[in-house]
């Protein structure tokens, strides 16, 4: 028995209930698609003109497929300060930037990254209010201060996920420190150490030729944890 064609009314229900769900399959396909932004602070001793700062916003760009990432200047260098102001002082003209670069990318999840103090001050952004950051990237955190103060504070209070990337021989950040502090974190953390790397990664040629390896292949396999750590997050870097 030959069914019965739907009504008219049935009909426009149907084709109504078809629209709404191919522009849901379309706009949730759309936001999967969106690539993170990236804010990407300097440490205390360069700027973002720097080779070093150049070097990793690149590298950064490639392994997070980031439709940018942001650099920039805090106030002092351009006030001809030899060293910074505390990094509490730093977090506002920090925030506005980020902020700026979310109305100039709206529904981009936002990755927050720093080198040294700006990676210390990127997390005292991400506490900030109107601040949704879907994680930070550190670059060499310095945990201890200058006087041997533990920096920790910070990194008790943030609640987004945190990619470490530490020099295995950086005097400002123990090791075995920084991960008795991961464990008491409320964040998710991840952990790559550069071998024989010092604070801003460097590496001598005795110990690269003692490994048989070199400084690029030691930043590649930096950058390849960075985007598996917040591929674990986004789910389609």
């Amino acid at each position: 028995m030959a069914s019965s064609p739907p009504s008219k009314r049935r009909r426009k229900n149907l084709t109504a209930f078809d629209d709404a769900f191919e522009t849901l399959l379309a706009t949730s396909s759309s936001v999967n698609r969106l690539s993170p932004v990236v804010v990407f602070a300097h440490g205390a001793g360069a700027p973002s003109s720097s080779e070093w700062m150049i070097r990793w916003k690149e590298m950064l760009g490639r392994a997070l497929h980031a439709v940018e990432v942001v650099t920039f200047d805090y106030p002092y260098i351009s006030g001809g300060r030899k060293s910074p102001p505390k990094a509490e002082k730093l977090v506002p003209y920090h925030a506005e930037i980020v902020k700026r670069t979310i109305a100039k990318y709206p529904g981009h999840p936002l990755i927050l990254a720093g080198k040294s103090m700006g990676s210390r001050v990127s997390c005292m952004v991400a506490c900030e209010e109107g601040i949704h950051a879907s994680a930070i990237i550190c670059l060499g955190y310095p945990l201890k201060g200058l006087k041997g103060d533990v920096r920790d504070l910070t990194l008790f209070q943030v609640t987004v996920p945190i990619m470490f990337v530490q020099g295995s021989k950086d005097a400002l950040c123990p090791l075995e420190k920084l991960e008795d502090i991961r464990k008491r974190m409320k964040s998710i953390s991840g952990l790559h150490v550069i071998d024989g790397g010092d604070h801003s990664f460097q590496i001598s040629k005795k110990y690269l030729q003692g490994k048989g390896s070199s400084k690029d292949e030691a930043e590649g396999l930096a950058s390849q944890a960075i985007a598996t750590f917040v591929s674990g997050f986004l789910g389609w870097i």
